[in-house]
């Protein structure tokens, strides 16, 4: 593996597990769970965030729910397929978990990628700037994780300013965010959708083309 491409997506977690761990898929013979951990924000409130850690680390360490764990790892995509069409998926995948870390910080990510949609400039009804953006961030084997960012004020008047194959640096925190989607039938059901909200963003010189999508 590129030693860039270990630094180019780092994340850490630390948090309460909020449900069981439960089964996601094996590959060559080591099974792989999803948890959803429960990481607080500054403010009192909460972002419930998805976690695939291997059987091999869970062995290792208590993940009931209520226990407190740090995670450091990545933040990964992939596409599922529900009822024909694709679906973007996110994950943190977690390369190492402690029992508890004291972090004055319990949500950060860092993250250097591409570019790969126009970015999208609003303002809200309360006349706060917004713009989000699509990340393009390399993996070893070829590979591309998609992650979905979101920007703030002159964060997001500077990045409304960059273009497609633009490479960047940002740091946040990964967030999570209900909303309700209505289906072909017409009902209402509630989904949840996790993106990075960018504290901190920095133009880089590009010089490594965009992969494909895994």
């Amino acid at each position: 593996m590129n030693y860039e491409e270990m630094n180019n997506n780092r994340v850490m977690l630390t948090g309460k597990v909020a449900e069981e761990a439960k089964f996601s898929h094996e590959v060559f013979g080591e099974g792989f769970y999803e948890i959803k951990l429960e990481v607080p924000r500054l403010s009192a409130q909460t972002d419930l965030l998805p976690v695939t850690v291997s059987e091999r680390l869970l062995s290792c360490h208590n993940a009931s729910v209520g226990a407190t764990l740090s995670v450091m790892g990545q933040f990964r995509s992939y596409n599922k397929v529900e009822q024909e069409h694709s679906r973007l998926m996110l994950t943190v995948f977690a390369r190492d978990i402690l029992e508890e870390e004291d972090e004055i910080n319990p949500n950060v990510i860092e993250l250097e990628g591409y570019i790969c949609k126009p970015p999208l400039y609003r303002t809200t009804p309360f006349k706060r700037e917004i713009c989000d953006l699509l990340l393009a961030v390399n993996r070893a084997y070829n590979k591309s994780d998609y992650i979905p960012c979101i920007a703030w004020g002159r964060n997001a008047r500077y990045v409304n300013g960059l273009s497609v194959g633009d490479r960047i640096a940002i740091q946040g925190r990964i967030q999570s965010r209900e909303y309700q989607k209505t289906t072909e039938e017409g009902t209402q059901i509630t989904k949840t959708a996790y993106e990075v909200s960018i504290s901190r963003v920095t133009a880089v010189s590009a010089e490594l083309p965009v992969r494909e999508a895994n």
